[in-house]
């Protein structure tokens, strides 16, 4: 995505977005300096010896924000990895987690490499690597910075993270807690792989709980029948439509990619598209939709509710203006700038921030931390306690409608729902949607309550703040 040369970097998206909000707060100039700038970032150069030849290569590790220990954020393999976006990125997260109420500082990690280009034998090598040189220097630790998936990366690179740590510090009770977003089996948890898709999901339905929020986008209604366009279907984009179409009822008509769109107004299948990407490496040929060659023709579709899921910066001054979406709910960390996002504004687009949207992430990573560092799944002392106690007031029932000659019983489909204790899952789901809720509605008090908050993105940032502010105060500072 080409952006104009006169747009703001997406570090100064960041920069402009955080003095807008601290404009209409009272904080000391030195307080506010504090919490702009970046902490520290780490610069590392290391070879390995891949097919005969040592190649050398770069990463980053970006702590923004110590008001909290440790420090989180995902670590992204791509070529367009430099200091200025992991910067950004890890201030992104310092706010990101103060808004949704997880301990933790900001930060980030990346490494300037396209891991389609490896072999896994060798994504494993370099990968190892990368974390040993930061492992050493403690930017991979269970307490002071805790790592995750990003771009890039998944499961199996995590998994490696943790081992390789663990081969480091052998005698760390907690070593699995050095990063998450790992396999179950290497101490991950369920609901992780989901979880920012699923967070998408729990914050449109908490703005759709509010009218009058709807009102500002020009929507009316539910969910229901909502049209839909994502731009890419990787992990965020794919299980956010994945949910959305199939739980809520929402129409996916648009899909944008790396080789184009597709379009239906009637509504694509999303798990078949995702199986033909998995065949095919793209969209192109998908049977049952319009496929455009150029994406843009469908990013600037018409349609409720626009998901922008992939790189930064995709919605820019070069296209703004013709966005036609009512409401963009940003999945992607930046995929607006600064100035784009003063001309959807102006526009009466409804923007739903990437500081709030795509919490989901870090916040089922701080569950799978707190899973690692007490040794006990979720669900695990609890579960068959609360299938008990329930059991006994069905029981109860019964014998009542029996002794009674009422007559009337529990439905089985109702009686084998209700009786099943809450396992790992349905607690960790439980738990990001009362986390996105809640986060929403800090939010949209500020919102609501103040006539110069203009939108929800300022109103973030100045919750997010406020929470960041209260704890350098409470350290003395």
């Amino acid at each position: 995505m080409l952006i104009p040369f006169n747009e703001p970097t997406f570090r100064e998206s960041v920069d402009i977005m955080f003095n807008r909000a601290v404009s209409l707060m009272d904080l000391s100039p030195g307080l506010e300096e504090k919490i702009r700038v970046c902490n520290a970032t780490y610069t590392v150069r290391f070879g390995v010896r891949l097919r005969g030849a040592i190649h050398t290569f770069t990463g980053y590790r970006s702590v923004h924000s110590e008001h909290m220990e440790p420090v989180k954020g995902g670590i992204r393999y791509s070529l367009s990895v430099n200091q200025d976006e992991v910067e950004a990125l890890a201030a992104l997260m310092t706010y990101k987690c103060a808004l949704v109420e997880a301990p933790f500082g900001g930060s980030k990690g990346g490494l300037c490499i396209d891991p389609r280009q490896y072999e896994e034998h060798e994504l494993e090598q370099i990968t190892r690597r990368f974390a040993y040189e930061l492992a050493k220097r403690d930017l991979i630790h269970p307490s002071q910075n805790v790592p995750a998936p990003d771009m890039g990366t998944g499961e199996r690179e995590m998994a490696w993270i943790a081992d390789q740590y663990a081969r480091m510090n052998p005698t760390d009770i907690n070593a699995r807690a050095c990063v998450t977003g790992k396999p179950l089996n290497a101490g991950g948890i369920h609901g992780r792989v989901e979880a920012t898709g699923r967070g998408v999901q729990y914050a449109l339905r908490e703005f759709f709980r509010h009218p009058e929020d709807l009102a500002r986008a020009g929507i009316v209604g539910s969910l229901e029948g909502k049209s839909v366009v994502v731009q890419g279907l990787g992990n965020v984009g794919y299980h956010a439509a994945k949910f959305l179409s199939e739980e809520d009822g929402c129409r996916v008509i648009g899909i944008i990619e790396h080789d184009g769109a597709l379009y239906s107004d009637t509504g694509l299948d999303v798990e078949a598209v995702r199986q033909w990407m998995n065949k095919h490496g793209g969209i192109a040929g998908f049977p049952d939709a319009t496929h455009h060659s150029d994406g843009a023709a469908v990013l600037e579709a018409e349609c409720d509710i626009l998901i922008p899921a992939a790189m930064e910066g995709v919605i820019n001054l070069g296209n703004a203006e013709r966005i036609k979406a009512r409401s963009i709910i940003e999945a992607a960390n930046g995929p607006i700038t600064a100035g784009a996002d003063e001309v959807l504004r102006h526009k009466g687009v409804l923007i739903i921030p990437d500081m709030y949207a795509n919490a989901g992430g870090v916040t089922v990573s701080y569950f799978e931390w707190v899973k690692n560092l007490s040794h006990i799944r979720f669900g695990r002392m609890q579960r068959r306690a609360e299938e008990a106690r329930t059991q006994m007031l069905v029981d109860e029932l019964e014998r009542l409608s029996a002794d009674k000659g009422l007559g009337w019983t529990l439905s089985p489909g109702f009686k084998q729902a209700y009786l099943r204790g809450s396992d790992e899952l349905e607690l960790v789901r439980s738990g990001l949607d009362d986390t996105m809720r809640t986060a929403y509605q800090s939010m949209r008090e500020v919102w609501h309550t103040r006539a110069d908050v203009p939108d929800l993105r300022t109103a973030a940032y100045i919750v997010a703040i406020g929470r960041v502010a209260a704890s350098y105060r409470a350290k003395g500072l």
